[in-house]
This record gives C-alpha cells, structure tokens and sequence, in this order.
C-alpha cells in the first residue's frame, strides 16, 4: 500500500467519527470519500497557492520599489484579509464536525463567502484605479457623476447582501424545498415562514423565509439595476454607458440563471454552480461600473466638453 493510500485511509477513519458519517453516510465507502476528500484538499491547496502569490508578489515588488506611494497599506491588507480567509475557513469547516451538525453552519459559510467577496471587489477596485494614471483618476474625479456613483453604491450594497443570503440559501439547501417560480409552492410567501422561534431564527434559519428573501432581493437588485443601467444612457461617457449596460445585462442573465437554478436544482445541480459563478461577475461589474460612474474615462476632447 502507498503512502497516499495509507493517508487516506487514515483520514477516511477520522471521517468515520463525524456526525455526517454517522447521520448521513454510514454506508459510503473508501471510493466515495476520495470524491469529498480530494474537492475539500484542493480547495485548501488553491487557498495557499493564492495566499503564496500574494505574498511573493508584494515582497518582490516592495523590495524592488515598485509599490507605488500610497498603496502599501492596501496591498498589504489584501493579504491580512487572506490569512483572515482561511482562519474562516477552518473556523467554518469545524462547525459540521461536532455534536450532530451534518454540514457546516450557515452562519459560518455566509461568513466566508462575504470575505471572499469583499477581498475580490477590494482586488477589482485596486486594479480599476492602478490600471490608470494617478494624475487621469485626479482629473476624471472632477468629472463623477454623482447620482450614477450613488446608484452604483447602492447596487454594491444591494448585491452584496443577496450574496449573504444565496449562502444563507445554500447553507440549509432551502433552494431544494421550493423548485417552482414565481410562487413558492403554491405561495408567495410561505405558511411556514415564521413557525421558528424565537423570531430571529427565520431569517437565517428557516429554508422557506431565507429563500423568500433571496427572491425579494433579487428582484430589487433587477429592478434598480436595470434602472441605474436606463439613467446611465444619459451619461456624457460612453465608457461609463457601457459600464451600466454590461452591469444591467448580466443581472438580467444572473436573473435568469436563478429561477433555472431554483427549477432544476434537483436534477442539474451543477446548475448551481454556474449560478455562483454567475454572482461573481455580476459582483465585479458592478464594482466596475461603480468606478466608472466616480472616474469617467473621456475618450476624447469632444466627448469630456459633451
């Protein structure tokens, strides 16, 4: 027997005193624990191949001198947030290994999961405002559109929150108990939305109120997306009017992607997946647009005088 062969074995054993063995798996096999065993050790080694990028980079570029003035601090915060990320991440993955929890706390995976978003959109903006010249930002930051730029940090709030709660979702598969759209079996906001007590617990807890929120707020995030994308045509840029444009289209196909999701989860759950990917350019484009509304790119005298 091989020493990888012998590894597995033994965490295979450790799997076997978990309560999601006990309660859920007691039948799985050495065969079918590799399948969860190699997902959860590859998305731990990309997690330090990540933070080992970060770090090779920011020292590279500090002890060359290339960090430009101003920007130590928030290049060296990524990485703060990065080692944060994982102390999370074990934080989460040791809630569904005691008393009778089967999987991780829902809590804990919103948690990670709104960590993993806020680094990226930090990562996003840090990107937008070095691929430009400090004195172009300092000069298009006299030209922000206001109104656009409020509408842009509403929608960041606005999707950052219905990140919060497709995790909530995820976390107690409340997707799985409501596969019909528009209503929620029959309903629009069902019987059982508040049967947990005390009250709090519904909206974090309860399969059929969380993903009756994460509906509601979808909706929200369309419609005021669509009209930031709408008052955005006015804009005297047309990098910023592409910017809303691009925004307001991938809500619409993020829309789209979650009553798919929310019908066939069952039968397609890679459905899922897509889904969650769909969420992190949907994140980023916002943010882009957001950036755009604050920092206009002029293209051209005639356009910047419009």
């Amino acid at each position: 027997m091989s020493q990888s062969e012998h590894d597995l074995e033994r965490e295979f054993a450790n799997y076997k005193q978990s309560p999601q063995f006990e309660y859920l798996n007691p039948n799985m096999t050495l065969s079918e624990f590799k399948g969860i065993f190699w997902w959860e050790w590859g998305h731990r080694q990309l997690g330090r191949t990540i933070g080992l990028v970060w770090f090779v980079g920011f020292v590279f570029f500090w002890l060359t001198k290339k960090i430009p003035p101003g920007w130590w601090g928030r290049l060296f915060s990524l990485g703060i947030l990065g080692g944060l990320q994982g102390a999370i991440g074990w934080w989460m993955v040791a809630s569904g290994l005691t008393g009778r929890m089967t999987s991780v706390a829902s809590y804990r995976l919103a948690t990670h999961l709104g960590l993993a978003f806020i680094i990226l959109g930090l990562i996003a903006w840090f990107a937008f405002q070095l691929g430009r010249p400090q004195a172009q930002l300092l000069q298009a930051r006299r030209l922000s559109e206001k109104r656009l730029t409020h509408l842009g940090t509403v929608m960041i709030g606005l999707v950052f929150v219905q990140i919060l709660l497709g995790a909530l979702t995820a976390g107690i598969d409340a997707g799985l108990a409501f596969p019909t759209w528009p209503s929620m079996n029959g309903q629009f906001l069902p019987s059982e939305s508040f049967d947990f007590t005390p009250l709090w617990r519904n909206f974090f807890e309860n399969p059929a109120l969380v993903q009756f929120n994460h509906r509601m707020v979808a909706y929200l995030v369309f419609f005021i997306g669509l009209y930031s994308a709408w008052r955005a045509r006015s804009s005297a840029h047309q990098s910023t009017r592409q910017a809303f444009a691009m925004m307001g289209a991938m809500i619409v196909v993020q829309l789209l992607l979650g009553i798919t999701t929310a019908l066939d989860l069952v039968h397609y759950w890679w459905l899922g997946s897509i889904h969650q990917l769909g969420a992190v350019v949907t994140w980023v484009l916002v943010i882009r647009a957001r950036h755009m509304a604050r920092f206009p790119m002029v293209r051209s005298i005639r356009e910047g005088r419009a």
